[in-house]
C-alpha cells in the first residue's frame, strides 16, 4: 500500500494505475484538508466568495442566501453532468481521479474530507465513474468531465464495476460506501480544475515512453538485419551535435546491438584501397529512415521528458479556483484551473508520436521494397511470387492509419472558441488535446505492430536468427510466439491486433 502525501511521482502513479497498488491517506494531508476546511467556512461568512455564496461562471453577479448554499453545489454538479461521446476508458478515469484527490490534497481548495476519502475508497475498489469524452472545453478545468466523477462522489450517476456499468447508488449500496458530505464548496472544488487532462496526458506519456523504447528496437534491428554501417551510432558523431536526446537514443541503439555479428565497420569496407572500384555493390551510406534515427528520435525524447515534468508539477499543482491559503488566512481569485500548460504539452507530444509513425512506415516501406534494400523479396513474401501477397495487405493499414494521425496532429491549443457567455473567452482545449493524443499513441503502436511482424519476417527469410544481438534475438522470439511463420497467405487482422496490445503492455526494456 502507498501512503499519499500530497506529493505524487512518477513511480508511485505507475503503481496505482497500472499495477493497482492500494493508496491510503497520510493524517497529515487530513489535517491539512481539515484546516483548509474550516478556515474557508469562517473565513466566507461575512465576505463575498466565488463559488461558496455566489453564482457560477458568468452568474457570479447573483449573490447566494446561506440556506441555498448546499443546493448551489447539487446544482453545478447535475447541470453539468453533459457530457456525451465514449465513455474514456477506466485506466484513464482512474488517473483523473488519482490527479484530482492529489491537487484536493493539497489543502488549498477548502474541500470536507469526506472528498478525497471516498475518492481514495473509490481507485482501491477499482470502481470508475463514466466520464464521456466530449465537453471540456479546459478553461475553468475539466468542468464537464470532472461533474461526472463528482456525480459519482454524490452517489448519483454511473460507474464501471467489476467491468461493466451499473448505477453508482447500487454499487454504493453492495460495497457499504455513503457519498460525500457536501458542506461548502464540494461541487466547484471537485469540478474546477485540469484533473482529466492531466491524469489522461500522464497515461500518455508512460505509453509513449514504452512505444518510443520499441521504436528505438525495432530501428536498431533493421540496421542490424540489413547490415548497416555502424558509424552513425557512435559517440564521436553523436557527440558532436549538443542534443541529450540524440546522444542518448545512438546509446541506447549501441547498447541494443553491442554482440551483433551483422553491423560493420566502415573502416573495415569503405576505409581500405578501392582502386578496381567503379560502382559500390554495398551503399556507402543508409537511406534517412535508418542512418538518422538518433536525429530523429532524440527530439522525441526530449520532448517527453520534458512534458512528463510539466504534467507532474500540474498534478501537484492547486488548480481550481479560488485558492485557500491557510497560513496567510487569505483567499485569492484568479484563474488555476486553465488548462494551456498540458494542452501545450499533448499537443506536442502527439506531434513527436506522429513523427514516430512516419518513421516506422517508413522503415516498413523500406522493408517492403526490394528496390530499397536489395535483399529482400518484395513484401517480404517468403511464399510464391504473384501467388502469395506476404505483408503487402497490411501495408495499407500501416499507410492510412500514418495518414490519420498526421491529420489529428493539428494543434487543439490554438483552437480556442469563447463560450460560457463569454465569460470563458480563451480556453485551452486541453482535454481534447490530450484525448486526440491517446488516439494518436494508440494508432502509431499498430503502425509499430505492423513493423515489428515485417522485421521477424525478414529475419526468417535471410536467416540470421543466430546472428543479430542478444536484444533483436529476444524481439523475434516474442513476436514468434504470436505470429507464426508463413509462406501461405492468412488473415493478418488477429496477429496485429495481438502483437499490437503485446507492446502496449509490454516494455521491450524490461
Amino acid at each position: 500500500m502507498l501512503t499519499l502525501k500530497g506529493k505524487l511521482e512518477l513511480k508511485s502513479f505507475y503503481q496505482i494505475i497500472f499495477e493497482g497498488s492500494t493508496l491510503e491517506i497520510d493524517s497529515s494531508v487530513i489535517e491539512t484538508v481539515e484546516k483548509s476546511f474550516e478556515f474557508l467556512k469562517s473565513f466566507s461568512e461575512k465576505k463575498v466568495i466565488y463559488g461558496v455564496n455566489t453564482g457560477f461562471g458568468p452568474m457570479a453577479q447573483y449573490k447566494i442566501e446561506d440556506s441555498e448554499r448546499i443546493k448551489l453545489q447539487y446544482n453545478l454538479i447535475r447541470s453539468h453532468a453533459s457530457g456525451s461521446g465514449n465513455a474514456i476508458p477506466p485506466k484513464y478515469v482512474k488517473a483523473a481521479m488519482l490527479a484530482r484527490l492529489n491537487t484536493l490534497s493539497l489543502g488549498n481548495s477548502g474541500v470536507h474530507k469526506s472528498a478525497i476519502e471516498l475518492m481514495a475508497e473509490l481507485i482501491n475498489r477499482n470502481i470508475t465513474p463514466i466520464i464521456y469524452e466530449h465537453g471540456g472545453v479546459g478553461a475553468s478545468g475539466d468542468l464537464v468531465q470532472l461533474a461526472h466523477l463528482a456525480l459519482v462522489l454524490i452517489g448519483e450517476g454511473e460507474v464501471f464495476y467489476n467491468g461493466e456499468r451499473h448505477l453508482t447508488q447500487n454499487v454504493f449500496k453492495k460495497e457499504k460506501l455513503k457519498p460525500i458530505s457536501v458542506e461548502l464548496r464540494e461541487g466547484l472544488a471537485l469540478m474546477n480544475g485540469t484533473s482529466v487532462m492531466t491524469g489522461i496526458g500522464i497515461v500518455n506519456t508512460i505509453y509513449t515512453r514504452r512505444l518510443l523504447n520499441w521504436m528505438i528496437a525495432a530501428s536498431a534491428s533493421i540496421n542490424e538485419i540489413v547490415k548497416a554501417y555502424d558509424d552513425h551510432l557512435s559517440v564521436e558523431l553523436n557527440a558532436s551535435k549538443k542534443h541529450k536526446g540524440q546522444q542518448d537514443i545512438a546509446k541506447q541503439m549501441r547498447q541494443h546491438l553491442k554482440d551483433s555479428s551483422l553491423v560493420k565497420k566502415r573502416e573495415h569496407h569503405l576505409y581500405t584501397e578501392n582502386k578496381n572500384v567503379t560502382v559500390f555493390e554495398d551503399k556507402v551510406q543508409e537511406y534517412y529512415s535508418l542512418r538518422c534515427v538518433p536525429q530523429i528520435l532524440g527530439p522525441v525524447l526530449d520532448t517527453l521528458n520534458h512534458t512528463e515534468r510539466i504534467l507532474f508539477e500540474e498534478i501537484n499543482s492547486a488548480n481550481d479556483n479560488p485558492i485557500v491559503d491557510v497560513e496567510n488566512k487569505h483567499v485569492y481569485h484568479g484563474g488555476n484551473f486553465h488548462g494551456d500548460y498540458v494542452s501545450l504539452e499533448m499537443d506536442k507530444l502527439k506531434l513527436v508520436v506522429t513523427k514516430m509513425s512516419m518513421l516506422a512506415e517508413r522503415q516498413l516501406n523500406y522493408l517492403l521494397n526490394p528496390k530499397l534494400n536489395d535483399i529482400l523479396p518484395p513484401f517480404v513474401n517468403l511464399g510464391t511470387l504473384g501467388l502469395n501477397f506476404g505483408m503487402q495487405g497490411v501495408q495499407f493499414t500501416a499507410t492510412s492509419t500514418t495518414a490519420e494521425n498526421q491529420m489529428l496532429s493539428n494543434p487543439m491549443y490554438v483552437h480556442s472558441i469563447p463560450n460560457n457567455n463569454d465569460n470563458q473567452d480563451i480556453v485551452s482545449m486541453g482535454t481534447n488535446a490530450a484525448l486526440i493524443t491517446k488516439k494518436v499513441i494508440e494508432n502509431t503502436f499498430e503502425v509499430m505492430a505492423i513493423e515489428l511482424i515485417t522485421i521477424v519476417q525478414a529475419i526468417e527469410y535471410l536467416g540470421v536468427q543466430n546472428e543479430v544481438s542478444t536484444r533483436t534475438s529476444k524481439m523475434y522470439k516474442d513476436i514468434r510466439e504470436i505470429v507464426p511463420v508463413f509462406k501461405e497467405d492468412m488473415v493478418m487482422f488477429p496477429f496485429v491486433k495481438q502483437v499490437k496490445e503485446f507492446i502496449i503492455t509490454n516494455d521491450i526494456t524490461n
